[in-house]
């Protein structure tokens, strides 16, 4: 046999092969398990009084990758290898899995034994703790009024029979400090996303916000966890959570991952991931804590406050940060927000094309309106079934996608906004930009063409991390005399940006061509 052909043979880690369960419940690579382990102090696995806790275990990576460290850590302190084993897998990881079949994976991946009651356990349970310390219970949501109290997922979606999955996650739904009645020095994870809520087409309800302040009611000395970005800007059950991240004092790091296949390899999330080190006795006031931007190989590290002088929200780039704040010091509140409409501007759903009212020609209509559906569908309703803001009607205004990709790990040119001529609507597949404003066609077309300008999908990206673009994600984008065009140009000047911060736009921005067709 030739010498080193073993050293040549491929022979990967399984845990990352393994498949994800969805989008919403990824499995954690080796590699991005053993970096947030790096954030810790190391000198906590010499120490055999250290406990962890992963309260969502999916494959045990972060039990297994810390027993490890454990293993050579207490080398000296219990140089008998088969006690020492016995006494960390038995005195200092724990566990709660997701469902019954990631506590099998868990405990193979951590015991090298599904049960570890059995003789190939690597630390022999007895028979009353065939479960080790990976434990799973079947829970039950707690109902009322078609949802969970403790975690809002939607009664049609979830209350299933005892065949099937019911995802009431343990440690959500229940108080944390009854589960073990132990200290932990560490909580790690990376908890499941997001739960159906019930509302129209694929909406959902995210949860890990759940996990996180569930784990710092156990007060840890160390909080580490991995969970989508889209907190940075608050949205759906997230305003208060982000309220609470952003002020909180000890959270010492924070690494971003604006395309999560840079985290997740072959997972997509809108908005990107990122995974924070919380512990109990850092004080980010008086060291400001660290941000890693991670773009491929590529890392920047920043040392700043979580909330921007000028913002209640996290920016994502700290050289976005100077930018955002000579913006806000010369516009104040004099800005493009104020004149986005809510969503649904005239009361119709996105599905409102399948409804009755709704008329491909118009034909046969007495005062019939032209409505501009998904992908620039165009139909017709009558007046009178037009729900709100009939006065918008015969103006000029604005139609902006209700999702774009700014912001986003995405391409960035598609702010397809178009004019809409008098006697037109929308639903809820478009926003509407300044239809109070009572413009001409002249300042509809210069409103219309400022959307496309990099400066304004740049100031559009600081206040968004997904797809969905509400009203609030336009509160960085300042007003201007739409009695004029404006150019890049212009703007570059007007707010006295520098040739650094302007290349940095343009870094981040690629240009749209300017015109075109006013409707579209």
């Amino acid at each position: 046999m030739s010498e080193g052909l073993f050293e040549n043979v491929y022979n990967p880690d399984v845990l990352s092969c393994l498949a994800n369960l969805s989008s919403d419940e990824v499995f954690t690579p080796p590699s991005i398990a053993n970096a947030m382990l790096d954030m810790l102090p190391q000198e906590i696995f010499g120490n055999p009084d250290t406990r962890i806790l992963d309260p969502a275990c999916k494959s045990g990576v972060f039990l297994r990758e810390a027993a490890k460290r454990f293993d050579k850590g207490l080398e000296k302190k219990i140089p008998d290898r088969e006690q020492r084993f016995d006494h960390i897998f038995k005195k200092q990881l724990f566990g709660i899995a997701i469902t019954e079949l990631t506590s099998l994976i868990s405990r193979r991946s951590v015991y090298c034994s599904a049960y570890p009651n059995s003789k190939y356990s690597v630390a022999r349970f007895d028979d009353a703790h065939a479960d080790g310390n990976i434990r799973f219970k079947r829970i039950e949501h707690l109902w009322k009024d078609g949802k969970c109290s403790w975690c809002g997922a939607a009664q049609a979606q979830y209350d299933r029979s005892e065949d099937n999955e019911t995802h009431a996650y343990e440690f959500i739904h229940c108080d944390p400090k009854e589960l073990y009645g132990m200290k932990f020095d560490v909580i790690i994870s990376n908890p499941p996303y997001q739960l159906s809520d019930g509302g129209n087409g694929a909406s959902a309800k995210p949860i890990y916000n759940f996990f996180v302040e569930q784990a710092k009611k156990l007060n840890p000395n160390h909080l580490c966890m991995i969970i989508p970005a889209r907190w940075y800007a608050g949205g759906k059950g997230l305003d208060e959570f982000r309220a609470n991240m952003l002020n909180d004092i000890h959270i010492s790091e924070i690494h971003d991952f604006p395309n999560t296949d840079d985290c997740f390899p072959g997972v997509n999330i809108r908005g990107g991931v990122c995974y924070f080190l919380w512990s109990s006795n850092y004080n980010n006031h008086v060291n400001p804590p660290k941000i890693y931007s991670h773009d491929k190989d590529k890392v920047t590290i920043s040392e700043r406050p979580l909330i921007s002088e000028k913002t209640d929200i996290f920016v994502r780039y700290g050289q976005s940060i100077t930018i955002l704040n000579k913006v806000v010091e010369m516009c104040g509140e004099n800005v493009l927000s104020n004149i986005v409409s809510p969503r649904k501007p005239f009361g119709l759903s996105t599905d409102f094309i399948k409804d009755k009212n709704y008329h491909l020609n118009s034909s046969d209509l007495i005062d019939p309106i032209l409505c501009y559906g998904k992908n620039k569908m165009i139909g017709y309703v009558p007046r009178n079934q037009i729900e709100m803001h009939e006065n918008w009607i015969n103006t000029y205004k604005i139609y902006v996608p209700r999702a774009n990709n700014i912001g986003t790990e995405l391409n960035d040119d598609n702010l397809n906004s178009f004019i809409g001529n008098k006697n037109t609507i929308c639903t809820e597949s478009y926003i509407v930009i300044g239809a109070d404003l009572g413009m001409t066609m002249h300042e509809a077309r210069n409103l219309c063409n400022y959307l496309k300008t990099r400066f304004v999908r740049f100031m559009h990206s600081l206040a968004k991390v997904s797809q969905d673009a509400t009203s609030k994600t336009y509160r960085f984008i300042p007003m201007q005399d739409f009695s004029k065009p404006w150019t890049d140009e212009e703007l570059y000047a007007k707010y006295n940006l520098t040739q650094e911060e302007i290349n940095f736009i343009e870094s981040m921005i690629k240009p749209m061509e300017i015109g075109g067709d006013d409707n579209g």
